[in-house]
């Protein structure tokens, strides 16, 4: 089962990624996390990345795709992928279709993941973090036990500076421009299902599985 799940910031695709793990099994690959490990990992395409990265660059999608292209191919991908955070571009879209049906493991559905503007930004200003463990929270929706403090590790609990209005907006307008395209691009294909990501959690997730049903 080989899947994209897409969406803006706040969108919930962190929630919705777990649960599909849970339920079917397959690793769940963000190139963000793919990509400090190669860099901490030393390996050569991190030593590329990093030249990129140290000069105050971007990391060119080559090396992005290689890095994906290696990682589908190890022994955990063999039932399948969740990709997450790629591709965020038509150029990288066109490429990866390429790379996918060359390792024979093509993109086989797209969970989109819709979501207003209004609701992004109650889910995106309340939310925090734990800057040692990682957990995240919300003030609203998952609150730490202690206002303030990390259930798992007693941590101070922080907002991340990119977590405002402000930046939420221009993030929005990147995802508009840039990843919009990638959506329509895999809806030519018909594997494009688009969600409501406003209501719950159970709800969105119970949509997300009778969509993979169909390829199951």
């Amino acid at each position: 089962m080989n899947i994209l799940i897409m969406g803006p910031a706040g969108a919930g695709k962190g929630t919705m990624s777990d649960l599909i793990l849970k339920e079917y099994d397959i690793p769940h690959i963000s190139t963000g996390d793919m990509l400090r490990e190669n860099v901490r990992n030393n390996t050569e395409l991190g030593k590329e990345a990093k030249s990129y990265m140290d000069a105050g660059k971007l990391v060119p999608d080559d090396v992005i795709n290689a890095m994906v292209e290696k990682r589908l191919q190890e022994p955990d991908c063999q039932k399948g992928y969740l990709l997450d955070g790629f591709p965020r571009t038509l150029v990288q879209a066109k490429a990866f279709a390429e790379i996918s049906e060359k390792i024979g493991k093509p993109v086989q559905s797209v969970i989109a993941l819709e979501v207003g503007l209004d609701v992004l930004e109650e889910r995106i200003t309340g939310r925090r973090i734990c800057p040692k463990c990682g957990a995240i929270y919300h003030i609203h929706n998952k609150p730490s036990k202690v206002e303030g403090k990390c259930d798992v590790c007693g941590s101070d609990l922080v907002q991340r500076k990119d977590d405002t209005i402000e930046q939420l907006k221009v993030r929005m307008d990147e995802y508009e421009k840039s990843t919009k395209p990638v959506i329509d691009f895999y809806a030519e294909s018909g594997v494009v299902t688009e969600i409501n990501a406003a209501e719950k959690p159970e709800v969105v997730f119970g949509h997300i599985k009778d969509a993979l049903s169909k390829i199951q």
